[in-house]
């Protein structure tokens, strides 16, 4: 699936829930089906700087797609991983670098968010994308 068709995908499944509350235990639920992060790579060069949440995320390279694990000590911020690993594991290094991530908005995520919480899942997706790039910087 594209970058754009597994956000499309979460719009739709936020789409059911009429209330915060609703939307941030399925987040919760998310966070508890993220795969088990590799003990050997909770390290500090893998935690994400500007969290308040520990979160770590570790990159790797399968058949020409970057994938990512991801973990936090949060139960809502490994949710949150949880979505970002979903819309940006196992795609191209170029399509993460330039993913416009709409899905934020359409859910209302930054609604949801406090200030902090916020600023940390921009750090994330920021780190992500860093990740990324290096990757693609050394394909070229």
């Amino acid at each position: 699936m594209t970058i754009n068709e597994i956000q499309d995908e979460i719009i739709e499944e936020f789409s059911i829930f009429d209330n915060r509350n609703d939307s941030y235990n399925y987040i919760i639920e998310l966070g508890k089906n993220l795969p088990p992060y590799p003990e050997q790579f909770r390290t500090d060069d893998k935690l994400i700087k500007g969290c308040q949440s520990k979160v770590w995320v570790h990159p790797y390279i399968q058949e020409g797609k970057v994938l990512f694990y991801g973990d936090s000590d949060s139960t809502l911020v490994k949710g949150l991983v949880s979505l970002v690993v979903r819309v940006l594991s196992n795609q191209k290094a170029e399509d993460i670098v330039k993913a416009d991530l709409y899905f934020i908005d359409k859910i209302g995520l930054r609604q949801m968010l406090s200030m902090n919480r916020s600023n940390g899942f921009a750090s994330l997706v920021k780190q992500v994308k860093l990740y990324a790039f290096a990757y693609q910087t050394q394909e070229v």
